[in-house]
């Protein structure tokens, strides 16, 4: 039998409780009586719509996290990670971190062994973020409540080689404090990606986001392509990040405008549009806001001097909008196109939005993607295709 009861993480009335760390992850053997907690709230959310049978992509249990941030906690001579429980404000030291990525979990423990070695790297350490791939690269950042030297470079490249050998892996070392961040080799990892038997290579930056889920973002990108495989014509694409999409949807296209205002985000998409070969994609650094004032004609921008906005024929919007959702002028951008692609990280927002596209646009797919096992966030993916009378 399970040694642990699932936790009550998904109360209707408080979706935002939860009561259990999502950390310390129950029996692996009752995952799937979590997810049918989380799939019973995901129905009500869109009780009321005209919407098909949800199509539910699952986690693996265990090792899915591939990014997590610790803090960390000092007594005496020692130091150890910790983590502050939903709910709470102090954080609480942890010895299991079993949601964290196989990777994660080999650095830990040999991170906190080499700082308790090199006082140098020990003190006024804040916290810690660790940031890993399928592929099998890494990156540890390490946060300090005080200026960092050459004494400090010169340790973290000796722990850097001892990570490396004690796990296989290529793992990089950053050290930040107020106004510095020291890099001792690289301040990115390379990770790749397999969808449709197609091998994606992207880079993600340490301060850049990434999906934590490696394997359900795979699922998502499949799903997503899978949407649009009989597609024409062309694609917008919003908030497009670092490309995590672009490159997969790109193939169902003749031709792909993807915007995104981090400027970040902008250059590392365009890095990874290069390593994937991927020609026929366009990418402008601009918000959701200034792309409905540029397709109206309503005033030009010179981040676009290079780009023929009148080539395109957009038949699909493609966006993964933060959690606050589609503002009211994107809504009026999006409604225009025959087909919205919508990956939401908000279920509440979602259905606000879709309250107000089911007026013009019907809710062919519905994907609940269990993003986050053992907490109550869920991402969504929904494909909406206009009404055939066009109202």
């Amino acid at each position: 039998m399970p040694s642990t009861p699932p936790p009550d993480t998904f109360p209707v009335s408080t979706p935002e409780t939860t009561v259990t760390p999502p950390w310390n992850a129950p029996d692996p053997a009752w995952y799937d009586q979590q997810l049918q907690q989380k799939l019973a709230l995901f129905r009500q959310q869109f009780a009321g719509l005209q919407t098909p049978l949800p199509e539910v992509f699952r986690s693996e249990p265990l090792h899915f996290r591939m990014r997590a941030e610790f803090r960390i906690w000092h007594e005496g001579d020692r130091s150890h990670y910790a983590m502050t429980p939903p709910g709470q404000r102090k954080p609480q030291p942890i010895d299991n971190f079993a949601i964290g990525s196989r990777l994660m979990l080999a650095l830990m423990p040999a991170l906190l062994a080499a700082v308790h070695r090199q006082p140098v790297l020990r003190q006024r350490l804040y916290a810690v973020e660790f940031l890993t791939t399928l592929s099998g690269e890494a990156l540890v950042t390490l946060i300090y409540h005080r200026a960092l030297d050459q004494s400090w470079t010169s340790a973290a490249q000796l722990v850097r080689q001892d990570l490396q050998r004690q796990t296989g892996a290529a793992v990089d070392l950053i050290g930040r404090s107020r106004r510095q961040k020291l890099v001792v080799e690289r301040d990115y990892v390379d990770e790749k990606l397999t969808v449709d038997g197609c091998d994606y290579r992207y880079r993600q930056m340490e301060t850049g986001f990434s999906q934590p889920n490696a394997g359900v973002n795979e699922k998502m990108l499949a799903w997503a392509s899978d949407c649009t495989r009989d597609a024409v014509g062309d694609l917008l694409e919003l908030y497009c990040g670092n490309g995590n999409f672009t490159l997969v949807l790109a193939r169902n296209f003749n031709r792909v405008l993807a915007t995104e205002l981090s400027k970040i985000s902008v250059d590392v998409a365009r890095i990874n549009l290069d390593t994937n070969a991927t020609d026929n994609v366009d990418i402008v650094r601009l918000s959701s806001e200034e792309v409905t004032e540029a397709l109206a004609r309503i005033r030009p921008f010179r981040r676009l001097r290079n780009i023929d906005l009148d080539r395109f024929r957009f038949s699909t919007v493609f966006v993964d909008p933060p959690r606050a959702g589609l503002d009211p002028a994107t809504l009026d951008l999006v409604r225009d196109f025959e087909r919205i692609l919508y990956i939401s990280c908000n279920p509440n927002t979602l259905r606000q939005n879709l309250e107000s596209l089911s007026a013009s646009h019907d809710i062919a797919r519905l994907a609940l993607f269990d993003q986050f096992p053992w907490s109550h966030h869920t991402e969504c993916g929904v494909l909406l295709i206009k009404h055939p009378s066009g109202r």
